[in-house]
């Protein structure tokens, strides 16, 4: 009998020992995919601050254990810290200069660790920003426990008192103004109207419902936020009350009806932080029971917004309106702190957001992968939760590296007096005065000499309005400087975009190519097909991006303005690149600007799906008045190649190679080297057309190669020219063992160029050689000399 229980115990102890093993937790390190944030810092990685953000793949149910050390004989710990709750972590302590490795791991609930992640090695650079986040304790400790919270604290408020009856009298009587206006005229209060059921989404009556509620909620809280903050000033009492009367009458409504954040964020974030802006400001004012009421509305509207976004955004943070979303629900949980329960966890979700995943759209090279209208408007939006952090929080944004560049993207894309804003959503016929605004604040906090110069060419620093604008005082004054010393082009790396300019200071004189091949692919407002260009000069659009976006999202915008048929590109058997993916990657594999000649290369073979091996296209710029494009394409079968361009007028098809399009009295002769015959195509239709609504129709041309090929190569010369002074200049291309020989006149000299059609065979000609790398000549006609430039690729992956 012993013996049968001992033999009993045992077969049962085995197994449940066999299970304890098995349930530990295994450490996932598949790579990152296109759409996450990856692994941070990523391996020989340099880091811009210090200490450095980290950032892991994420795993359900595990906390987090993080180890840096420095790479040294001592292997010393530097930093460690254990039980984090998200797979971000900036540590509250600079580490110094330096070479490191990290590593983490997770831990179940039960106690049991997983194995220690690889390796990484990083750099923290000399003149690394110093940028610790504070402990979640003591980040906490910072918000003033009365109110007001938001943009000001409550020991602030005698000092902005004063300057109300003194320096900024005149701001101050502006929105004394305005309350009187909205008092004379108050914004209804009734709440605004769902869908109805049978409507279909994302029609005109529809959109009208969408965008009326998002006007409608910010002229109701807006104006309440504007009448609490002018009588805190010492504005009249009816002020308060009436800011009173309109948030305790927008707190009836629904929170998850028509002005919620799933139901309609566009409605649902303006809602929020104007809303927490007046209660706070409001504050005392409200009985307990009327502060219990907001709280209880804030409650669900924050807990929406907070299991939205947490954790999700850690991981995948390249959605749109996430990015705006984030710090909004930042606001109300400051706004809140201590009254709601979860304030907290908002509070310090936002600030991980802002250490550890933003901005998503750039890195530190300040470009913006969205475009230039929704840089403009997220930035710009982006200040507000700056200003709430120098004040609540005693954190300054703009130490950030990526704002000490930020106003360069706007600088070199749209130069005073541009039209044109580049590619993205809604950017087609924006000016460079569009950017004033943001610019003047840029300027200022990162007192930039040049961006103040900018400014001041679009008609000088302009102050924000409202109480923000009142808030924020005088911008401090900035010396300007022209952008003389620096150089006319610039390449924004981290988006894959380049900016080839003649000048940054006269647009009558400039002439302006952007091209774009970028690692953020499609995805979002940048939804342009990489390897596409645009093609700007004395200041008129002469080859654009086409369409007009409707809605987002609707048959126009999705089948045609997301189609690489609406770019100035290539399709390979009338098959696009992918749309609307992170997963159609492109980079810039080569990029040198010279006061002469720029050269950029983009790679966009990852871009299409199926049967494409090779797209490359190379931008040789010889300033002002000649520029080659070069585009070499390889297929796993013989395919047909659609050489697509777009203009805001009808091109004018000369013969089987040559066209001209003009715009006003600026045109661009086009001229077409390929080993195939061509045959051109034109039309102003879309496919499909805008809504009725949108007149807008703009001219499609399409170069068809007429045989099928494995291996294709276009060769093509764009001269831009004033009508009146005519067109000048001839090109030649002969194909030699190797590759393409090419040479053509310009203003600036004489260009020849290799073109290898690939990467191993020696090509000579005209005294130059070269073998795999684009090589040029430019004999200048100015001076008895000549310039020779060699461009070698970066055949490295994409960190």
């Amino acid at each position: 009998m012993r013996k049968l229980e001992i033999t009993l115990i045992l077969a049962v102890a085995l197994p449940t020992t066999a299970v304890q093993v098995a349930a530990r937790a295994t450490l996932d390190e598949r790579p990152a995919e296109a759409g996450q944030w990856g692994y941070r810092p990523a391996q020989a990685a340099v880091s811009a601050t210090d200490p450095p953000s980290f950032s892991w793949r994420p795993q359900s149910g595990l906390t987090w254990e993080t180890e840096c050390r420095r790479e040294n004989a001592s292997g010393e710990v530097v930093y460690h810290a254990d039980h984090l709750e998200f797979n971000v972590h900036c540590p509250p302590r600079t580490f110094g200069p330096g070479r490191y490795t990290w590593r983490y791991r997770g831990r179940d609930g039960g106690g049991q660790s997983t194995d220690w992640s690889q390796l990484r090695t990083f750099t923290i650079a000399p003149e690394a920003a110093q940028m610790p986040l504070p402990s979640r304790e003591e980040l906490l400790a910072r918000i003033p426990k009365s109110h007001p919270r938001l943009f000001v604290r409550p020991e602030n408020l005698a000092k902005l008192r004063e300057l109300a009856q003194g320096d900024m009298k005149a701001q101050y009587e502006a929105l004394v103004r305005q309350c009187e206006r909205i008092l004379a005229d108050p914004p209804p209060t009734q709440e605004p109207p769902r869908y109805p059921a049978d409507m279909e989404r994302k029609s005109e009556a529809w959109r009208e419902i969408w965008w009326g509620n998002r006007t409608y909620t910010i002229r109701a809280l807006n104006s309440a936020a504007t009448l609490a903050f002018t009588r805190l000033l010492g504005g009249s009492d009816k002020f308060g009350h009436e800011a009173k009367r309109i948030l305790l009458a927008c707190a009836q409504w629904d929170p998850k009806g028509s002005t919620g954040f799933r139901y309609n964020d566009e409605a649902g974030m303006p809602y929020s932080y104007y809303f927490a802006r007046t209660y706070t400001f409001v504050n005392d004012l409200l009985s307990e029971d009327e502060k219990a009421t907001c709280r209880q509305v804030m409650k669900v509207r924050g807990e929406e917004m907070y299991q939205r976004l947490c954790p999700r955004h850690f991981w995948q943070p390249y959605e749109s309106h996430a990015n705006r979303a984030w710090h909004f629900l930042g606001e109300v949980g400051i706004a809140f702190l201590g009254e709601i329960d979860g304030a907290d966890d908002w509070v310090w979700f936002a600030a991980n957001v802002f250490f550890n995943v933003y901005p998503v759209w750039s890195d530190t090279d300040g470009g913006w992968h969205e475009g230039s209208s929704y840089w403009a408007s997220y930035l710009e939006r982006f200040t507000w939760w700056a200003d709430v952090m120098r004040e609540a929080l005693g954190i300054d944004a703009y130490d950030k590296p990526f704002f000490s560049q930020a106003g360069y993207y706007a600088m070199y894309l749209m130069p005073p007096g541009k039209v044109g804003g580049g590619f993205g959503d809604l950017t087609a016929r924006r000016t460079a005065r569009s950017n004033r605004s943001l610019m003047s604040i840029l300027a200022s906090q990162a007192q930039n000499p040049h961006w103040q110069w900018h400014v001041e060419q679009l008609g000088g620093p302009v102050a924000t309005e409202g109480y923000i604008g009142f808030i924020r005082g005088q911008l401090p004054k900035v010396e300007a400087k022209s952008p003389d010393d620096l150089p006319t082009s610039r390449l924004f790396a981290g988006t894959g975009q380049a900016y080839l300019n003649t000048t940054l200071t006269n647009t009558d004189e400039s002439v302006q190519v952007v091209f774009k091949s970028s690692p953020f692919g499609t995805q979002s407002h940048g939804y342009e097909s990489n390897n596409s260009f645009l093609l700007w000069a004395y200041g008129q659009r002469l080859l654009i991006r086409s369409g007009y976006r409707d809605i987002y999202g609707s048959e126009h915008h999705a089948n045609w303005m997301w189609s690489t048929r609406s770019t100035n590109c290539i399709t390979i058997n009338g098959q696009d690149q992918r749309k609307h993916t992170a997963r159609a990657q492109g980079r810039i594999t080569a990029f040198q600007t010279t006061p002469d000649i720029d050269v950029v290369i983009g790679n966009a073979s990852d871009s299409y799906e199926g049967n494409v091996e090779l797209f490359k296209r190379a931008i040789i710029f010889v300033k002002p008045d000649l520029i080659v494009v070069y585009d070499r394409l390889k297929t796993s079968e013989p395919s047909t190649y659609e050489y697509w361009l777009h203009a805001v007028n009808e091109f004018d098809i000369s013969d089987e190679d040559t066209v001209t399009v003009k715009n006003g009295d600026i045109a661009c002769h086009i001229e077409f080297h390929c080993p195939t015959p061509l045959t051109f195509a034109q039309t102003n239709d879309y496919d499909p057309n805008p809504r009725p609504r949108i007149n807008l129709r703009e001219w499609h041309l399409t170069a068809h190669a007429a045989d099928k090929r494995r291996n294709m190569e276009f060769i093509t010369v764009y001269r831009p020219y004033r009508t009146d002074g005519g067109f000048k200049g001839s090109s030649r291309c002969e194909a030699i063992p190797g590759g393409h020989l090419v040479t053509a006149d310009s203003r600036a000299g004489k260009l020849t160029a290799l073109l290898p059609t690939d990467e191993t065979t020696p090509l000579e000609a005209s005294g130059l050689q070269t073998t795999g790398a684009i090589k040029l000549k430019l004999e200048r006609l100015s001076a008895q000399s000549f310039q020779i430039i060699e461009v070698q690729e970066d055949s490295r992956p994409w960190p």
